[in-house]
């Protein structure tokens, strides 16, 4: 309390790879502050978390989780976000918008590059974090070691503000460094205050000034403490440490048993004590006045669109006029409180909640958004994450194709790294995005929520057919049925032309053999011709020139010259030597440096060409790969260098040549068009 009034809300996201522990952390916070009674289990889908049907199926988190509790009169949110690569966007807007970040890490320092990403991101935003080394009582490896093998990854230091005291099995208690403190684990209880074993005293005096020295690198008086020899105080110690946490110049590092709930307290101390305050991520998202920043959104049903923000000043109550960054205004109808898949309805949001606005239809993930008349924009770019996986998708019943449009833009609004359209030269529906459990989970939200069942396939390639060589030909359309006949009488010369010039037409006839106001309709009967050529694709990259002709004073007409062109053009293409063309892409892959042989090696296999490999720009111990790869090879390309990295390697690529393919793989892509076609 604070002068009568309660204090904000603090706002926590736990951020980690996937199987650290992230969500049974959130349920021994919740029992420890007797927010629950019993702990749920991920694996037996009881855990306030992970409730939906499509995150239960899988066992881990497919969105970000909303769980609350009160602590010693405090109220906390946490925000417990995916760990799968397939759902790392959830994170994207959580990040800057939280108090403090809870880094959930394994204790093997062999997984320990699989923080870089999101240690970087942390960085990047300049926002707090701490490191929670969990399963600490199912490991006998060295914590020091661990935090060696994250330290590259990180631009602070890395403070151990803990010690395991280990037995036979694993760690069976910590020792506090900051209050020079030893505790024992009790599964399922708060630890027990012990003496420091004098064993493990050489080891505690060791870290401890270890710790001492790397946070007086930001406090003259803590440094001229330690040249002095003398003892600094515990409370100077202790405000040392939370100021450090909140300016990002250290990165703390604590120990725990989520499972048993040991060391969950003590985290928990951390964040009443040493936590920022909201100010640092009003700053650091630019907000004032009456302010909030989205979260996410969702269309709940009945209920309509919700908007979850974080309210990051002043505060929002019901019926209150939103305006949004592009100056929309719009008015909330409803709060909610959310815990879990539940929600409480309230009459206002104060600064550091977390809430749903009912009924806005404008803000969108990312946005800045007010409550008292002033549009505001965000301080923090919004991630760009395009689809490195794609499947096409069709509706049983083509009836259903406006309600399919329709529940998907909906699934967009709420996940904007899904992508949803028709593919302009292919025709079909694509949903992108960022792996193949992504897509499957939006799948299955479309079955359940809208109940709509698509079929899913593999993308089609937008092969294209050119020719090689060139043919004059004569085309008549003559016809005679009583009354005004049909006569377009044209000889076309059609050619090869440059690569990616699409279709020319030209003309060069002499003593109007064919009157001018016929040229068009040639020209549009040359196009007809070229939308199936002798292989069975469109046909790009041609020169058609109108060479001679004739006409009939009464008989000839558009529609006559028109059918013509096409006859002519269509005998002729056979006779151009014609050849298939395939979509090439620039593909961009981002690995780290010691997985380089086996993406070096993958890219040969998928008929790519290495253009060039470099250190990754600012990245520790990461390289980025430039190719060409032909479209064919992309679809599944992502699950192959997520497999060849522990799930880590990055993907980016854009279209960048048609290129003509051998007359094997020709025969083999002219085959599988027939058969899917005699479907």
């Amino acid at each position: 309390m604070n002068g009568g009034q309660a204090a904000p809300a603090r706002a926590v996201a736990l951020i980690g790879p996937c199987g650290t522990g992230k969500t049974t952390l959130v349920e021994a916070m919740l029992h420890a502050c007797e927010r629950i009674q019993r702990k749920g289990s991920v694996a037996q889908g009881t855990s306030v978390g992970d409730a939906s049907e499509e995150a239960r199926a899988r066992g881990l988190s497919t969105e970000v989780n909303v769980a609350r509790f009160e602590y010693l009169g405090d109220q906390y949110v946490v925000l417990d976000c995916p760990g799968s690569i397939d759902f790392a966007s959830e994170a994207d807007t959580v990040l800057p918008a939280v108090d403090l970040t809870i880094v959930v890490v394994d204790p093997d320092p062999g997984r320990a590059n699989l923080l870089q990403p999101l240690l970087r991101r942390l960085d990047e935003l300049r926002a707090p974090h701490c490191i929670f080394i969990n399963k600490i009582d199912k490991t006998r490896g060295l914590v020091r070691d661990l935090i060696s093998a994250i330290q590259p990854f990180s631009l602070e230091p890395l403070v151990a503000r803990q010690i395991p005291i280990w037995n036979g099995a694993g760690a069976r208690g910590y020792i506090d460094l900051a209050l020079e403190r030893a505790y024992a684990y009790e599964s399922g209880r708060p630890s027990s205050l012990i003496q420091i074993p004098e064993q493990e005293k050489a080891r505690e005096i060791e870290a401890r000034y270890r710790m001492l020295e790397q946070i007086a690198d930001f406090d003259d008086e803590l440094m001229e403490d330690l040249i002095n020899e003398n003892e600094p105080a515990r409370d100077h110690v202790m405000a040392d440490l939370a100021d450090e946490l909140g300016r990002v110049q250290i990165v703390p590092v604590f120990l725990g048993s989520a499972e048993n709930g040991s060391g969950v307290r003590r985290l928990l101390k951390v964040l009443r004590h040493e936590i920022p305050k909201l100010d640092a991520a009003a700053r650091r998202v630019g907000a004032e006045g009456n302010a909030a920043l989205v979260l996410k959104t969702k269309h709940a049903g009945q209920a309509g669109r919700q908007t979850m923000v974080r309210v990051l000043s002043g505060e929002i109550s019901d019926g209150d006029a939103i305006t949004a960054p592009d100056g929309t205004i719009e008015r909330v109808l409803g709060i909610f409180s959310v815990h879990g898949e539940s929600q409480a309805k309230v009459d206002k949001a104060v600064a550091g909640d977390v809430v749903c606005l009912g009924r806005l239809d404008a803000p969108k993930r990312g946005d800045l958004i007010s409550a008292d008349d002033v549009a505001r924009k965000s301080n923090v770019p919004k991630v760009d994450r395009p689809a490195v996986y794609s499947l096409a998708i069709e509706t049983q019943n083509r009836a259903d194709d406006v309600k399919l449009a329709s529940a998907m833009a909906r699934l967009v609004d709420e996940d904007s790294a899904l992508d949803f359209g028709p593919d302009p030269l292919t025709r079909e529906f694509r949903l992108g995005g960022q792996g193949e459990m992504h897509l499957r989970v939006a799948l299955d939200r479309l079955r359940r929520r809208f109940g709509l069942s698509v079929a899913s396939r593999r993308p089609q390639t937008a092969y294209r057919e050119t020719i090689r060589d060139r043919s004059t030909q004569r085309g008549k359309h003559k016809k005679q049925s009583g009354g005004h006949g049909q006569f377009g009488d044209v000889v076309l010369e059609v050619r090869p032309g440059s690569r990616g010039s699409g279709f020319v037409f030209d003309q060069k006839i002499h003593g109007g053999v064919v009157p001018k106001q016929y040229f068009g309709a040639v020209e549009e009967g040359a196009k007809d011709a070229l939308q199936k050529g002798p292989l069975g694709l469109p046909v790009v990259d041609v020169e058609v020139t109108l060479l001679d002709g004739s006409y009939h004073a009464v008989d000839s007409s558009e529609l006559a010259f028109r059918t013509a062109a096409r006859m002519c053009v269509q005998q002729a293409l056979p006779e151009c030597d014609p050849v298939l063309l395939e979509p090439v892409h620039i593909v961009t892959i981002q690995t780290p440096s010691d997985q380089m042989a086996r993406i070096t090696a993958l890219i040969p296999m998928r008929r790519g060409q290495i253009l060039g490999v470099e250190p990754r720009q600012s990245w520790f111990g990461w390289d980025s790969v430039r190719a060409f790869i032909p479209e064919e090879e992309l679809h599944d390309l992502i699950i192959a260098i997520r497999s060849a990295t522990q799930g880590l390697g990055e993907l980016e690529f854009a279209f960048d040549r048609m290129a003509e393919i051998t007359d094997k793989a020709t025969i083999k892509v002219v085959e599988a068009r027939q058969n899917m076609a005699a479907k």
